[in-house]
């Protein structure tokens, strides 16, 4: 099981990535005049989820359900 160190790092790693996919689209949105791709949104989406699941407790999952 990871510590809650290693978790730290994974969340600040994705959340790194997932900061530069969303600022890609949204200058290209708001610069280029396009709107993102169905499936990179759905990708980016899939990952926030995947997100979700490391930083909340398993406890917290089941009460939104």
């Amino acid at each position: 099981m990871a510590t809650a160190k290693e978790k730290k790092e994974e969340v600040k790693a994705s959340l790194k990535i997932l900061r530069a996919e969303l600022r890609k689209m949204h200058l290209g949105v708001t610069e280029e005049l396009s709107l993102p791709e169905p499936k990179e949104v759905k990708k980016l989406m899939t990952q926030m989820e995947e997100l979700l699941v490391v930083i909340e407790p398993k406890s917290s999952r089941k009460a939104k359900k």
